[in-house]
């Protein structure tokens, strides 16, 4: 789901050298639109405050600066050049416009819902910001719950390997975190496509 030659060692590493601007930037381009492991840079950033070589706290304002920033440059490319993309992008793996265009009103009617938990779903927290966009949601909404799901998330992941990480392997509490987001994300595949399916089905049949 992520760049696949970011290791979780060299994530420690660059955390390690340039300590809270490997976090914000991090999560702040994962937020725009580009597929980095924002939440293993949390977690990494989490647990070297918990081993005291951080603090605490500015990693989770680092971490929720990044998550807000993020996503809200992720809402402007989005509303202003997203939706010719997203269409080229349609083509090539063979989905149709019409298609597309069920899916963005899926995604207007719960718009809100989807930016906000959308943080705890693999690859939603990648593309909720630019989706919000293309589906034109109004940016006092966006705003707020996309800094309300950023200050929940950031404070799960930074204090989960903040405590937990004492006790637990970060290797381990990573990969328990990435399951949760991927079980996460077929949920809400699921929940759009369903409905999809079923509408076709019932059109075929009439």
């Amino acid at each position: 789901m992520s760049l696949d030659f970011l290791s979780l060692e060299t994530i420690k590493e660059i955390a390690h050298e340039y300590g809270y601007w490997a976090v914000f930037l991090g999560i702040m381009l994962e937020n725009t639109g580009v597929p980095l492991p924002g939440e293993t840079i949390t977690l990494v950033g989490g647990f070297l405050a918990g081993s005291g070589e951080l603090n605490y706290w500015w990693v989770l304002f680092f971490a929720i600066a990044g998550a807000i920033l993020g996503d809200n440059c992720g809402y402007w490319i989005g509303r202003y050049g997203g939706w010719p993309v997203l269409l080229r992008v349609g083509k090539l793996f063979r989905i149709t416009e019409q298609q597309l265009l069920e899916v963005k009103y899926q995604f207007s009617l719960n718009a809100a819902k989807a930016v906000f938990l959308g943080r705890f779903v693999a690859l939603l927290r990648i593309f909720a910001g630019p989706i919000a966009g293309i589906a034109q949601m109004p940016y006092g909404i966006f705003l707020l719950c996309n800094a309300a799901g950023a200050t929940i998330w950031a404070s799960l992941m930074v204090s989960l390997s903040f405590f937990v990480g004492r006790l637990v392997p970060l290797e381990e509490l990573a990969a328990w975190v990435a399951e949760f987001g991927l079980v996460a994300l077929l949920l809400v595949i699921a929940w759009i496509v369903v409905p999809i399916w079923w509408e076709s089905r019932k059109g075929k049949v009439s």
